[in-house]
């Protein structure tokens, strides 16, 4: 129904921001790193939002990109998972993070995000798997890094690594897995990277 916001920030709370957009005040609510980056513009803030409807309220979820939205509709997807608990997982893990980590059956990463156990975290890799890609992920990486690096291409060997791997006939999780865990080579070394991750699997 509402699908995005247009507006100055008005206020502040710890959970929220108020958005006056058209001389109305919209209360949205965000993870703190959101709320710390939107209250930081000085200039008109776009919030793509998630209209929440339940029979005792009617509530506004928000954030600075398409992408985590993406992710949090995927998180409401998952049986037992409300807008509370979704934005609780996004607010300790950023998207490619989520990602990865589901695809990796990163149960340890995924219970790091405030309100989620074990059991939850197990279930959320489940459901979730089927729906995620590893190109994808890698994709929407690799665009979050020229991003931040204003455009410019980078290139990160780690995917090539992975692909490396995949193709001698590990499977993907494995793969990504093995790869996760190379931190002292150069991201550019592929050779390296492939050399190291082969003896952690």
């Amino acid at each position: 129904m509402i699908s995005f916001i247009r507006g100055n920030i008005a206020d502040v709370t710890e959970s929220s921001v108020i958005v006056e957009a058209g001389h109305i005040g919209f209360e949205i609510y965000m993870t703190g790193a959101a709320i710390e980056e939107a209250s930081r513009m000085k200039q008109e803030v776009k919030i793509h939002t998630y209209f929440h409807v339940r029979e005792d309220a009617m509530q506004l979820y928000g954030f600075l990109n398409k992408d985590d939205l993406q992710m949090f509709r995927m998180l409401l997807g998952v049986n037992g998972i409300g807008p509370k608990a979704a934005l609780g997982v996004m607010s300790g893990l950023s998207a490619d993070e989520l990602r990865f980590a589901v695809l990796s059956d990163d149960v340890k990463t995924i219970s790091k995000a405030p309100g989620i156990g074990r059991k939850t975290a197990q279930k959320m890799i489940l459901e979730l798997k089927d729906k995620l890609k590893l190109e994808d992920a890698f994709e929407k990486k690799l665009e979050h890094g020229q991003e931040a690096a204003g455009g410019e291409t980078l290139h990160d060997g780690r995917q090539e690594a992975v692909e490396a791997l995949t193709a001698l006939g590990y499977s993907s999780a494995d793969a990504l897995r093995a790869v996760r865990k190379v931190t002292d080579v150069d991201t550019e070394d592929v050779e390296g990277i492939l050399r190291a991750a082969l003896k952690n699997l």
